[in-house]
C-alpha cells in the first residue's frame, strides 16, 4: 500500500479529495474525487447543502481507500465565516446558512451604532464585510432566532467536517479569524466584544493552531470508510486562503512579494509576523487573517471569478456557449473598456449577473457589453484594475513596495487575465501552482506528523 495524506478542500463552488505522497522526494498529488458544492434557497434563506458535502467527503475518502492508499491523515480546508451549530447531544442544528444570504443586510450599521469602528478594528484587525460571522450570529440574535438558545458550540466549516469525522469540538485558528471576533494580536477569542453584542460566550470552543491533531477518525467512521486502523484528522491552515498562501513557492532573493490567491474569491496580500492594525489599513479595507506558524495574511477580500462563475452558469441556462477556450480570445478580440467596481454590492448576489453588469455601465456612462466576448472582457479588466488598487493599497502601508505578484489557485490559469494583470499594476507576475491549497494542506500535515 502506498502511504499517502489526504487534503480536502472545500470551496464556495465545488469539493476535491486529494491524496498527496512523495515519489523520488518530490511531493505528488493525486486528485481522487471532485464533487459540486451548490447553495440551496428554501423558505426565504441560502443554505449549505452539509449533508451532502459530508458524503461526498466520506466518498473521496473511501475512494483513495479502494485505490489502494494508506491514509496517514486528514485535513480539511473551507472558504470561511459560515458556520454550523451543534446542540449538547451534538447534534447539527440545521443546515448552515451561506454567506450570501441576506440576512444580514444592515447589520454592520446596527453593530457599529453600539461600538467605535477604529477602536474595534484595532483589536480584530479584521475588514469589515457584511458576510462576517460577527454579522451572521447579530443578525440571529436581533430576530431572536431559537437555534442560538439551543446551541452549545459553533464550529466553523472546517471544524464541522472534522467533527463529524471525530467527536472532537475546536476553533481552528486561521478559520477563526475570518469572524471578526478575535483579538488577532493575542491570538484568542474577543469575549469582552462577545459580551458587548449579548452573544452567548458557551459557544466558542478551544482555538487549536495548525500542525495540532484534531483527533482520530470515529469507529463506527472507520468501519464505513474500509479502515482497520486509526487515521488522525490535522488541525491545517484551513481555512483555504491560508492553505493556498502557504503553499506558495518561497524564492529567497529578497524581493516584496504578495499572493493573488484567484478563485471564486481574490485574496491580495502579503505574510507579515505580526499584524498591521493602524487606521489607515482599517480605511483601506485590509484584514489580518491567520497564517501557519502564528503568522498574518494581511490581505484584502476581493469579488473574484465569482462573477465571471454566475455569468457562465447563465450562459449554460440558456444553451450558450462556456467554453473558456472560445470565450477568453473572444474577449481578447472585444472592443470594449468598461470596468465595473466589483466588489459593488450590486455583484454579490445578483438574480442575473448580465442584467447587473449592464445596469452598472449604463449608469456609469459606459459602453454597455452586448457579446459574450465583451462581458469577459469587462469582467477581467475590471479584476485587474481592482487588483492594482490593492497592490497600491498595500505599497502605502508595507516598508517597502511589492515588487512582485504570485498568482495561485484555479484562476492562475486564465493567462489572458494574467496579462491583464501584469499591465495594470506593473509588476512581475507569476502563476501556479494551480493546486497551491491542496499543497499548503498537505505541507502542514507531513510536517508536523
Amino acid at each position: 500500500m502506498k502511504e499517502a495524506t489526504l487534503a480536502i478542500d472545500f470551496g464556495g463552488g465545488s469539493g476535491r479529495v486529494i491524496a498527496g505522497y512523495t515519489s523520488d522526494g518530490e511531493l505528488c498529488l493525486d486528485t481522487i474525487y471532485r464533487f459540486q458544492n451548490r447553495q440551496v434557497r428554501m423558505g426565504g434563506h441560502l443554505y449549505w447543502d452539509f449533508l451532502s458535502l459530508f458524503e461526498d467527503m466520506k466518498s473521496g475518502i473511501r475512494m483513495a481507500v479502494e485505490k489502494g492508499y494508506k491514509i496517514n491523515s486528514i485535513g480539511i480546508d473551507t472558504w470561511g465565516v459560515d458556520f454550523g451549530l451543534i446542540d449538547k447531544n451534538g447534534n447539527l442544528i440545521g443546515n448552515p446558512v451561506c454567506y450570501r444570504d441576506s440576512r444580514t443586510d444592515g447589520m454592520p450599521e446596527k453593530v457599529f451604532s453600539l461600538i467605535d469602528r477604529s477602536e474595534h478594528y484595532s483589536v480584530s484587525g479584521t475588514q469589515v464585510m457584511s458576510i462576517n460571522t460577527l454579522f451572521q450570529l447579530y443578525a440571529m440574535k436581533e430576530e431572536n432566532n431559537p437555534l442560538l438558545a439551543v446551541a452549545d458550540k459553533l464550529l466553523f466549516m472546517p471544524d464541522l467536517f472534522s467533527y463529524f469525522l471525530t467527536g472532537v469540538a475546536n476553533n481552528e485558528y486561521s478559520i477563526a479569524s475570518t469572524s471578526e471576533l478575535m483579538d488577532i494580536k493575542a491570538r484568542a477569542w474577543n469575549y469582552g466584544l462577545i459580551r458587548e453584542l449579548g452573544l452567548p460566550e458557551h459557544l466558542f470552543c478551544d482555538i487549536v493552531m495548525p500542525g495540532q491533531e484534531r483527533g482520530v477518525l470515529k469507529p463506527e467512521i472507520r468501519e464505513e470508510l474500509g479502515l482497520d486502523y486509526d487515521v488522525k484528522v490535522v488541525a491545517v491552515a484551513s481555512h483555504d486562503t491560508a492553505s493556498a498562501v502557504y503553499g506558495v513557492p518561497v524564492k529567497e532573493d529578497g524581493k516584496v512579494t504578495a499572493f493573488l490567491s484567484s478563485g471564486t474569491w481574490s485574496l491580495l496580500g502579503v505574510v507579515t509576523d505580526e499584524p498591521i492594525l493602524s487606521e489607515e489599513a482599517r480605511i483601506n479595507g485590509f484584514t489580518n487573517e491567520g497564517g501557519v506558524d502564528g503568522k498574518i495574511c494581511f490581505l484584502q477580500n476581493i469579488t473574484g471569478l465569482w462573477i465571471l462563475q454566475k455569468l457562465m452558469s447563465e450562459w449554460a441556462e440558456e444553451g450558450r456557449c462556456t467554453e473558456y477556450d472560445v470565450l477568453i480570445p473572444a474577449a481578447e478580440e472585444a472592443d470594449i473598456s468598461s470596468v465595473v467596481d466589483v466588489d459593488n454590492s450590486s455583484f454579490t448576489s445578483p438574480l442575473n449577473m448580465a442584467e447587473a453588469i449592464s445596469a452598472y455601465c449604463k449608469e456609469s456612462g459606459q459602453q454597455v457589453p452586448q457579446t459574450q466576448g465583451e462581458f469577459v472582457k469587462c469582467v477581467l479588466m475590471s479584476l485587474a484594475e481592482r487588483y492594482r488598487k490593492g497592490i497600491e493599497g498595500l505599497d502605502k502601508l508595507l516598508p517597502r513596495p511589492v515588487e512582485r505578484l504570485h498568482i495561485i489557485g484555479g484562476g492562475s490559469q486564465n493567462k489572458y487575465l494574467n496579462r491583464l494583470t501584469a499591465l495594470a499594476t506593473g509588476l512581475e507576475v507569476e502563476a501556479g501552482p494551480v493546486e497551491a491549497t491542496a499543497i499548503g494542506n498537505i505541507l502542514v500535515q507531513t510536517r508536523y506528523k
